[in-house]
């Protein structure tokens, strides 16, 4: 407490000296403001109607509040009526209205992946660098766990897609979601709702705002979601992909004129929920072994039919863990003074996650603990001056800081079973040849070790300890020029400097993945030829002299070649030396830093063909900092091991990986219309988007692999469209079509790939939706909202790495595309509000119970299975509303 207390303090004080270093910076233009009155003066700002619609929406995407029609940037915004009716419950519902975007949950509650225009990467790498910057009323959220929670009081959503780099710095390179909340109003306003659905799900919020003072308003938003798990772990008798969480979140405007304006902002979340289910599609030789009755040599295991994946069953042999807190202040300082507007956003934020997971998936008991302890603390300071006036010229410069600290605790260990379980692998590969204890006794003689009962104990395996800093500050500015009444030229530049640190202790004390396979083949083959001896000659094995062994291979050359056939099959064990000695960081080779600057740059030029048409063109670039592996899978480079090899550093086992990724270069070239006829509104966007080095992070079953892999590109398509035919009734469309390559992939987890298809990607995606609002003669009003989202079919992933040791690069590759998913998903409510503010709503989710794939991935610990995530099922439930 003492220590957290601390903290908050030395945040506030740094909050507090930004705060009046903003001020100060005003203070000269303050004086400016007070020049004669025939000095240029001020435009005034555009104001937010909450009433507004299509392209009229007021949003901040190029950090200016301009309506959707006037900002030449591909954005969606989702406002939040729509939110509200079509029941947009948390942030992985919105990827329904934005067809640009996906939004997964895969391997626990914290960890959610973000994808625009199909470029990003997962975050389950705590040390992955997102490619998709994530903002909470101008707060960055560095890590998704942070952006797990019931939307609270919520204004609109945009979604900037393509790199933003110039104005966001490191982290947009694929674009930016940025939710906007309302601030606090001075009138008393608000709402309360509760919420029932099937599988007992029970959703409890509420809003309320008002004055405290004359200048001095405040908000409170608070919530609470809970559901039973839509997947039966009957290995445990539980209910797994439940929902239980709650935030509360605070706000205060401070108002002393209208020239000054200072928010503050706190909120705290929590999470405690059994997620995420996995299920079998595709069962292999150890999936038999695991499942087989004790007395056939099996495990009696049980794991789910890959028949019916949809059965929404799953096996375990204990529940899931996952706890996230996630907590954070900001504060943002407004001040105009004449021609400038001065704004400072200070904000600390700290995000709490430990996960446990039976990650074999079945009801056997083989990997006991795959538990993970991440705490992430992020303070950023965002200063910045802008000008608003009618001349030809305005201009925005700003400077970003960001310090992130990342303490993360990792624990692998096999549990009881699984020393039996690779002794039935052994015998099964080997054709009954060898078992276990053989092989231990084997490679102890080979070695001069006693292996003999040491492989694969319960309790035994990996413990990870990493540690990150990384410390990153960005200088930007942006020009407006306007040439004409109808043209406007648009310059922009980004220096972002990003330094990262980071050290590991980790320590592996599984003995069977510490045994060198390769280098003790020749020595097994010797013990086999002696064994051979011995017994041909009745005499024990320590009196076989040398020399005839030596001698063997000429003197009994059949026997010599079934020996050396019998120890070379040693090397096919190496699948089960997944825990390898680690190698900390840092060392003599490696110092355990990495850093980079990158320049970023925007042009564009916009023109008003008309009142109603506007179009537009433009060049951007992109830059995502690097990334650093933190997993058991973090590995040096080829270049690196030489050198760690030659000053004596080495270890069994030791192969080369990826420590970490340099950074992504991103290039956009796009040309949009943008059109706004009152009653209809059209946005088109036609682009081609590129990353250079882009950081691959293959998932290897109980690690990752880092690295940077070459090249992808992808040009699109995007379209969205509102009508209103009548007053009562509102009409939207959405469309991208996306042709997305590997320019150049030769370093994949399945060999090369360039000229594939990324997987992850559907090639036309289209999301409808109609709203029907029909006032009553008492005023009340009968609203019927209904959406349809689909996805053509499309690969989740480009190729399964573990399966190349089986049927090749091919196989492993047909095996990952020819498991195509396509979605569709109808969502629709109807709601009953009356003049006094009191809403009925009945509604429903996925009502065609379509199911799909999230994604697949290589069993882990079973060579030839593969895993998925299923979607969620029909979900339908009915709300009451208050609203005062």
């Amino acid at each position: 407490m003492h220590q957290l207390t601390e903290n908050f303090a030395a945040v506030s004080r740094t909050a507090l000296i930004c705060a009046l270093a903003c001020a100060g910076l005003a203070a000269p233009a303050a004086a400016f403001a007070q020049a004669p009155a025939e000095e240029a003066q001020p435009a005034p700002p555009v104001q937010a109607d909450a009433d507004a619609a299509g392209n009229e929406i007021v949003v901040t995407a190029t950090k200016r509040e301009q309506t959707l029609q006037d900002v030449p940037v591909a954005v969606t915004v989702t406002t939040a009526e729509t939110i509200e009716r079509a029941q947009i419950r948390d942030i992985r519902d919105l990827s329904t209205v934005v067809p640009s975007l996906r939004v997964n949950t895969l391997q626990s509650s914290a960890s959610t992946n973000f994808y625009i225009r199909g470029f990003g990467n997962g975050a389950n790498n705590a040390g992955i660098e997102p490619s998709v910057g994530l903002f909470v009323d101008g707060v960055y959220r560095s890590r998704s766990a942070a952006m797990i929670s019931d939307l609270p009081d919520v204004q609109r959503i945009e979604v900037l897609r393509g790199p933003q780099s110039t104005l966001f710095g490191k982290n947009a390179s694929a674009g930016v979601i940025s939710l906007v909340t309302r601030e606090p109003k001075f009138k008393l306003g608000g709402n309360v709702e509760a919420s029932y659905g099937n599988y007992n799900a029970v959703v409890a919020k509420g809003y309320v705002t008002g004055p405290l003072a004359e200048h001095v308003a405040a908000s409170l938003a608070a919530g609470y979601n809970r559901r039973d798990g839509y997947v039966r772990d009957l290995g445990t008798n539980t209910d797994s992909n439940e929902r239980n969480r709650w935030f509360v979140r605070g706000q205060l405007l401070i108002e002393p004129t209208a020239d000054l304006k200072l928010r503050l902002i706190a909120d705290y979340s929590k999470i405690d929920e059994n997620c995420c289910a996995v299920i079998n599609i595709q069962p292999a030789a150890p999936t038999q072994i695991i499942t087989a009755p004790v007395l056939a040599g099996g495990l009696g295991g049980k794991v789910n039919d890959w028949r019916t994946p949809f059965a929404d069953v799953t096996y375990a042999n204990f529940p899931s863990t996952n706890r996230i807190r996630n907590w954070g202040y900001s504060g943002q300082l407004d001040y105009s003074a004449g021609l400038l507007k001065l704004t400072s956003i200070t904000a600390f934020r700290h995000t709490g996650a430990i996960t446990n997971q039976d990650s074999d998936f079945t009801s056997a008991d083989l990997l006991g603990r795959n538990y993970q302890d991440v705490q992430i603390d992020t303070f950023t300071q965002e200063l910045r001056a802008s000008t608003n006036w009618d001349g030809p010229f305005n201009a925005l410069l700003g400077a970003f800081y960001y310090n992130e600290k990342v303490k993360q605790h990792n624990e692998l260990f096999f549990g009881s079973q699984f020393r039996p379980y690779a002794n039935a692998l052994i015998v099964g590969q080997s054709g009954g040849a060898f078992n276990l204890t053989q092989v231990e006794q084997l490679l102890s003689a080979a070695n001069g070790k006693n292996y003999v009962g040491q492989s694969f104990l319960p309790g035994s395996g990996f413990t990870e300890n990493y540690r990150l800093k990384d410390d990153n500050y960005s200088l930007f500015a942006q020009f407006d020029f306007k040439a004409s009444d109808r043209l406007t030229l648009t310059g922009g530049v980004n220096f972002t400097h990003d330094a990262k640190t980071f050290s590991t202790n980790s320590q592996s004390n599984e003995v069977f993945s510490a045994i060198p396979l390769a280098a003790s083949v020749a020595g097994v083959r010797n013990v086999l030829i002696a064994q051979g001896i011995a017994t041909s000659l009745s005499i024990p094995v320590s009196a076989v002299p040398a020399a005839a062994i030596a001698n063997f291979q000429t003197t009994n050359p059949v026997q010599y070649a079934q020996a050396a056939g019998a120890a070379a099959q040693l090397t096919t064990l190496a699948p089960l030396q997944f825990m390898p000695p680690f190698l900390n960081v840092p060392n003599a080779v490696e110092p355990g830093k990495v850093s980079d600057g990158h320049w970023s740059f925007t042009a564009r030029a916009a023109y008003d063909v008309s009142d109603a048409i506007n179009v537009y063109a433009s060049y951007a670039t992109g830059y995502k900092a690097a990334s650093v592996n933190l997993s058991r899978d973090s590995r040096p480079t080829a270049a690196d091991l030489v050198r760690i090899n030659a000053a004596g550093l080495g270890l069994p086992n030791l192969t080369t990986g990826g420590r970490y990724a340099g950074p992504e270069d991103s290039v956009v070239w796009e040309a949009g219309l943008k059109g706004n006829w009152g009653v209809a509104s059209a946005n088109l966007a036609v682009f081609k988007q590129t990353i250079k080095g882009f950081q691959s992070n293959i998932f290897t079953g109980t690690g990752f692999y880092l690295i940077n892999a070459g090249k992808q590109s992808s040009v699109g398509i995007e379209f969205e469209g509102m009508v209103k035919p009548t007053r009562e009734l509102t009409l939207n469309v959405a469309l991208t079509w996306l042709d997305p390559n590997y320019d150049e992939f030769k370093v994949s987890g399945v060999g090369d790939l360039t000229g594939t298809k990324p997987g992850g990607v559907s090639p036309f995606t289209v999301s409808l939706g109609g709203q029907w609002d029909h006032e009553l003669g008492n005023g009340d009003h009968v609203i019927a909202r209904a959406d349809w989202h689909h996805e053509s079919p499309f690969a989740l992933v480009e190729g399964l790495p573990n399966l190349v040791n089986i049927v090749g690069t091919a196989g492993a590759v047909a095996a990952a595309t020819s498991r195509k998913q396509e979605i569709s998903l109808i969502n629709a409510s109807l709601t009953y509000a009356m003049a006094s503010g009191i809403e009925l709503t009945v509604w429903g989710r996925n009502i065609g119970n379509n199911r799909s794939l999230l994604q697949i991935f290589d069993s882990p610990v079973q060579l030839g299975s593969i895993s998925s995530y299923p979607s969620e099922p029909r979900t339908w439930g009915g709300a009451v509303r208050y609203r005062f």
